[in-house]
């Protein structure tokens, strides 16, 4: 299979559709009530206590404009547990397209599909959970976070067109750029939001690994009702 080679893309982007969902909700009014402000048709699809949370910020008339359910967009509900939400092909068509691409173009008109400009993603917080005293690996093991990474991946991967954004403490900035520059977020800006999404994903795993390490048959097996 050959290699999908970019040649062209836009430096800068328009803001116009978002994919929100976040562990760590600090600052969400901030970005949420600034996309808005600067571009009152931008669309922001979320999930779960994320998707209540916006709801919440921007009120009942605008949520109802602005705000989009993922399984709403899907047509998938989902799985229960929230174990599967945002693991979802026209969800990934959105974030891995490409601008200048015609068969990507056509999957996503096929689909009825958007393209994802910006993914705000923080994940379930698994190395807060394995420090406090009495943590078991089934905790450990319920807060690895999966459509979270996958999210952050495709969108990093795709910095060409997507901003990945991990740190609440960038949504300030970006805010700001959107401000000064109509709306259009910058491909110097995708890039360093790219590096910090990797090195986000790449100390999350690394913590998963080392946890697991440390865990023995007889401390996993130690969780449950072990069926022979």
């Amino acid at each position: 299979m050959a290699l999908n080679i970019v040649e062209k893309i836009d430096g800068n982007v328009p803001i116009k559709h978002v994919l929100a969902s976040v562990s760590d909700k600090r600052g969400l009014d901030v970005l949420v009530n600034g996309l808005v402000k600067i571009n009152p048709d931008v669309k922001i699809y979320s999930t779960g206590g994320t998707y209540l949370a916006i709801e919440k910020i921007l009120g009942a008339e605008l949520a109802a404009k602005n705000l989009v359910a993922v399984s709403a967009y899907t047509g998938q509900p989902e799985m229960q547990g929230g174990l599967v939400k945002t693991l979802d092909f026209k969800i990934y068509l959105g974030l891995l397209s490409e601008t200048y691409n015609t068969a990507h173009q056509k999957d996503l008109a096929r689909v009825g599909g958007v393209a994802i400009d910006m993914v705000v993603v923080n994940l379930y917080p698994f190395k807060e959970t394995v420090s406090q005293e009495g943590v078991t690996p089934e905790m450990a093991r319920t807060n690895i976070d999966i459509g979270g990474p996958c999210m952050v991946r495709a969108s990093a991967k795709n910095y060409l067109r997507v901003a990945s954004v991990t740190d609440p403490a960038d949504y300030e900035g970006i805010i700001d750029e959107l401000e000064s520059c109509e709306g259009l977020l910058s491909l110097d800006s995708r890039l360093k939001l790219m590096k910090k999404a990797f090195a986000h994903t790449a100390e999350y795993d690394r913590a998963i690994a080392e946890y697991f390490a440390k865990q023995t048959i007889g401390d996993v097996a130690g969780c449950y009702d072990v069926t022979v």
